[in-house]
């Protein structure tokens, strides 16, 4: 060890041992740890806080100085005797453990990492009663249409409708094709004639009335 540690740690013995002997008849000696402080790898800073603990429960405190520590963990009124002291600086957590003696004095170097001053976590604890139902939320947004579905199946047919109105006529049909030509009858000549005979008696007729006129 360092001759400061050396010292640190037969100074703390000595005022041990300055203690008046009724003292001792009451109470059990405290046990003496000093050494070197760090975090992060580097020196603690003067005053950072190294605190003792034991089963859980903070035992002691001291501050850094110069890099270094000195510190009593007294039992008081508990039983220490064969338990792990672990060590925590600024509140991180500290490797390094030791056991608790009564009268004892170790040289023991501290190093802590930051982040490191959560506990383990304990038990899970049984499930509480359930609460009261709290209020409905906000209607949600309307969600995308879904796929159409099937057809359903034909229905019966209706009821026979009412007799409608007479419509109006249809336009004319087309003309029908000409009929064949009949034969000649035997009187054909004959009728000729006597229609050319009618038709000089016809003019006849009309020259005579046009000459009385003039007349």
């Amino acid at each position: 060890m360092t001759k400061t540690r050396f010292l640190g740690l037969v100074t703390a013995l000595a005022l041990l041992l300055a203690i008046p002997t009724s003292v001792f008849a009451q109470r059990v000696p405290p046990h003496v740890f000093v050494g070197t402080v760090t975090l992060d790898g580097v020196a603690a800073v003067d005053g950072a806080a190294v605190t003792a603990w034991i089963d859980g429960e903070q035992v002691a405190a001291a501050n850094a100085s110069g890099g270094e520590y000195n510190i009593l963990v007294d039992q008081g009124d508990s039983t220490f005797a064969g338990k792990t002291v672990s060590f925590k600086v600024s509140g991180a957590n500290v490797t390094e453990t030791a056991t608790w003696a009564q009268g004892g004095g170790d040289v023991l170097n501290l190093s802590g990492v930051t982040g490191s001053s959560g506990g383990s976590s304990g038990a899970t604890g049984s499930a509480g009663a359930t609460g009261p139902a709290g209020p409905a939320g906000p209607a949600g947004s309307p969600g995308s249409t879904g796929p159409a579905g099937a057809d359903g199946a034909a229905g019966p047919a209706g009821a026979a409708g009412a007799t409608g109105s007479a419509g109006s006529d249809g336009a004319a049909g087309a003309t029908g094709a000409t009929g064949a030509a009949g034969d000649d009858g035997g009187g054909g000549a004959l009728g000729i004639i006597a229609l050319i005979v009618g038709i000089v008696a016809l003019l006849a007729a009309g020259g005579s009335y046009m000459m009385g006129r003039r007349a």
